[in-house]
């Protein structure tokens, strides 16, 4: 059976100190011997990630930290790795051993609460010790779901995978769409593939997959057209397209052969709304217009991937920026998990689409950004803005589009044109 996309998984993360028994708990839990277990404090160096069917939640991700007592050069830098789990756990799991509960597990409540993540408290080795009845009361009272277990006799584990779907969030259980619903009855979506470097051979990328999937599953049809076929498809088309979704790097020719009552957007910005926050991106967006020749622009790509010649994120973007801006620009790339501590330095921070990610790791850099009040946008935002059709991009989305007339008519208008949108029609 094929795999779901980690994406798509709830992501649990396992927290706690070293030898409090978080990969016992992992192995019980997946029934494999999935993370080294070990009466060696600190066998765990690095997260350790288990995809697995957890029913009826569906598709999970367990995520097995190293311990984050450590100490020493080494404990240094298993801390980061273990601090960066906090960015995309959906459900946090806290592992104490024989009763313990001090300064280090109420740090560690406190890191999940702050993210408004619910917390199940595990009180692992109850043979030896066990928690006192007034803070396993005061722990329910804030909302911590509360259990004992003795992994080592293979004692609790049932009572473990009722709690995490006790608590687990219940957006996680409500399908989200991400294109159905912005179809109508008989109105089919055009989704336009090119063919070019980036395109793996003999297959298409995520997010082209999972827009097709998503129209199935609403009851909708598609048209799936290379960008060089679109006008002939547009021309014999007799039912009038709900939607046309390009890649970004065709944006420029999609939208010249699209009349321009055909509503059309982007995979990318399709992904602004599915895996993060299209308004906060669309404000992202607007802040190109802010940028000057020697400013900073951070790029964060959530996949590590091979760079092509052309690559969208190292070249077409930094290239189609410094043309908007008339000036050098000094660009910083990041991948995968890695994200700058201080983003202060920054004017623009460019993120991809996170098709792999789930959504609360992508809502945690945008709160990083917000909380350093330096503006987050997407691929897709950020291209149609260089290429001044922005607004056309995100008239699907009446949220969206609301936010950009709200920016524009902030700005005093010059024969009917914001100074800063550059040549693009204000509403």
């Amino acid at each position: 059976m094929r795999r779901a996309p980690k994406g798509f998984r709830l992501h649990i993360g396992i927290f706690g100190r070293r030898n409090a028994g978080k990969s016992s708990l992992l192995n019980a839990i997946t029934r494999q011997q999935v993370s080294i277990v070990s009466e060696v404090a600190g066998t765990t160096t690095d997260p350790v990630e288990k995809p697995m069917e957890l029913l009826p939640l569906g598709p999970v991700l367990f995520i097995d930290t190293a311990g984050i007592d450590d100490s020493g050069a080494l404990g240094q830098l298993r801390v980061v790795k273990t601090r960066q789990v906090f960015d995309r756990t959906d459900l946090g799991v806290i592992v104490a051993a024989a009763g313990e509960w001090g300064e280090f597990e109420r740090r560690v409540q406190a890191e999940l609460r702050s993210r408004e993540i619910p917390v199940v408290a595990v009180f692992n080795k109850n043979d030896l010790g066990r928690p006192r009845q007034e803070l396993v009361a005061r722990l329910r009272d804030e909302g911590v779901r509360v259990l004992e277990t003795a992994l080592s006799l293979g004692l609790g584990v049932t009572e473990f995978r009722e709690a995490l779907l006790q608590v687990a969030p219940s957006d996680f259980l409500e399908s989200r769409a991400l294109i159905s619903d912005l179809l109508g009855p008989d109105r089919p979506a055009v989704l336009v593939v090119p063919i070019d470097k980036e395109a793996p051979k003999g297959r298409l990328i995520l997010p082209q997959v999972q827009a097709i999937r998503d129209v199935l599953d609403g009851g909708c049809f598609c048209l799936v057209v290379r960008d060089t076929e679109l006008a002939s498809a547009l021309r014999v088309m007799k039912l009038r397209p709900g939607l046309v979704v390009t890649d970004s790097q065709a944006f420029g020719a999609v939208t010249a052969a699209c009349p321009r009552e055909l509503p059309l957007t982007s995979f990318s910005i399709l992904y602004s709304r599915f895996k993060g926050d299209l308004e906060e991106q669309t404000r992202g967006a607007l802040a190109v217009d802010d940028l000057r020749p020697g400013d900073r622009v951070l790029v964060a790509e959530a996949c590590s991937h091979h760079p092509i010649e052309d690559d969208i994120g190292r070249v077409k973007i930094p290239r189609w920026l410094r043309q908007y801006v008339g000036g050098e620009l000094e660009f910083t790339t990041v991948q995968g998990h890695d994200f700058p501590d201080d983003i202060s330095e920054y004017r623009l921070v460019i993120h991809c689409g996170a098709c792999m990610w789930n959504r609360r790791e992508m809502l945690s850099r945008i709160m990083r950004c917000r909380a350093a009040g330096v503006p987050i946008t997407n691929y897709g935002l950020v291209v149609a803005r260089s290429l001044g059709i922005l607004e056309r991009a995100i008239e699907p989305f009446p949220a969206a589009i609301a936010v950009y007339r709200a920016r524009c008519s902030l700005r005093p208008a010059i024969v009917g044109r914001a100074p800063s949108c550059r040549g693009e029609p204000c509403a």
